[in-house]
């Protein structure tokens, strides 16, 4: 008995917004711009959200401010900030409070214009009085601690990281909204700038703007709208803050998050036709195909070298290009539930897997710290 409403609750809107650059808006602009599109898409109003759950890169007190931006007064207010996988968590959170019926309709939304407002990466983190004496450049360099130790554990090679950037482009290729697009060889990804070793620029998440946002409701009401995705899993964890702290470099918390979650949907890996997922490394690709289930432990980056998370592979993964290819603006992690929806909708265009009945998401937040994993279903699937 897991706890978790089963197809209880649904995604009935989705949107995405300003992917890459959007010059003169700010990240709460984009926010609300996001959630009006996808509300319209689910055809409910913006007085209808009794459940407000966001995690503004740029304002701690984002969930005040967003209600007050919106001019809303919602029952619930989430703030919670994980880092990517925030807004996994979020949708956990949605679940059991619309469920319980403390809300009727929950707005889950994110916005950043980091590219074009400071051109990097932004981070309020707290600095680390055991790492910041060694210099390290975070947070790449935690997962590049990670790469090193699967690679001297079980023998990954640089190639293998390689192929997930590969593959990410591939799929990016067939998606007008990517941000990064165009051919990409192995050799391109192996011979660009080292970032940290092994990593190089090809291995690292793009620095984008971006906004999307995901409508909730019950299954009865969900009922009545034109495309509603059952959610029917979800589960989060986190195993530690600092990279230092991490108890096993080569084992996420995703290897607790993904079979409580599928356990909660009453589905396995062999299951799944698509996985979305949070790269904003190469190497997360890997180690979450391994603890989620979908290879061996140690067998990941054998698996991406096969070719099958690419087009025409095996399990599709990522299939909007990700976050190496298709946008990354700050956190990713709703975009792995827009994603999910779009393929169970067949709304995505010359991406469109044939048939899927089953989707992953799975965000990551900090460095490698924080996971949470949902299970989406077909309509059938309910």
């Amino acid at each position: 008995m897991t706890g978790f409403p089963r197809a209880r609750t649904a995604v009935v809107g989705a949107s995405t917004f300003g992917l890459g650059e959007c010059p003169g808006w700010s990240s709460m602009e984009m926010t609300a711009q996001a959630a009006y599109l996808a509300l319209d898409d689910a055809g409910i109003t913006l007085d209808q959200v009794d459940g407000l759950f966001t995690a503004l890169p740029d304002d701690f007190l984002g969930g005040l401010a967003l209600a007050e931006y919106l001019g809303i007064q919602p029952k619930i207010t989430d703030n919670n900030r994980t880092g990517g996988s925030s807004f996994l968590c979020h949708a956990i959170h949605a679940a059991l409070a619309l469920d319980a019926g403390m809300i009727d309709v929950a707005l889950i939304t994110y916005g950043s214009n980091q590219r074009t407002a400071s051109g990097g990466l932004v981070s309020a983190l707290r600095s680390s009085v055991y790492e910041t004496p060694h210099r390290p450049m975070m947070p790449v360099g935690g997962y590049a601690l990670a790469a090193n130790r699967h690679m001297h554990d079980f023998g990954t090679t640089r190639e293998d990281l390689a192929h997930v950037a590969l593959a990410a482009r591939a799929w990016a290729n067939k998606n007008p909204e990517a941000f990064r697009q165009g051919d990409m060889t192995l050799d391109d990804v192996l011979s660009a700038r080292l970032i940290s070793t092994p990593l190089t620029a090809r291995d690292c998440c793009l620095v984008t703007d971006g906004a999307a946002a995901v409508v909730m409701t019950r299954a009865d009401r969900a009922a009545s709208t034109r495309a509603p995705i059952p959610l029917l899993g979800g589960a989060q964890t986190v195993t530690h803050k600092e990279i230092a702290a991490m108890p096993d470099l080569t084992v996420t918390g995703a290897a607790i998050s993904g079979p409580q979650a599928m356990q909660a949907a009453g589905i396995t890996p062999d299951d799944v036709d698509c996985v979305q997922l949070y790269d904003a490394f190469t190497i997360n690709t890997i180690l979450f195909l391994e603890d989620l289930g979908f290879c061996p432990k140690g067998e990941g980056g054998r698996f991406v070298s096969s070719g099958a998370i690419a087009p025409s592979g095996a399990l599709p993964v990522n299939t909007n290009g990700g976050g190496l290819s298709c946008c990354h603006p700050g956190m990713y992690g709703l975009f792995t539930i827009v994603e999910a929806v779009r393929q169970l909708r067949g709304e995505a265009g010359d991406r469109q897997l044939s048939s899927p009945n089953i989707a992953v998401s799975h965000g990551n937040g900090g460095v490698l710290s924080s996971q949470a994993t949902l299970v989406f279903g077909s309509p059938s699937t309910a």
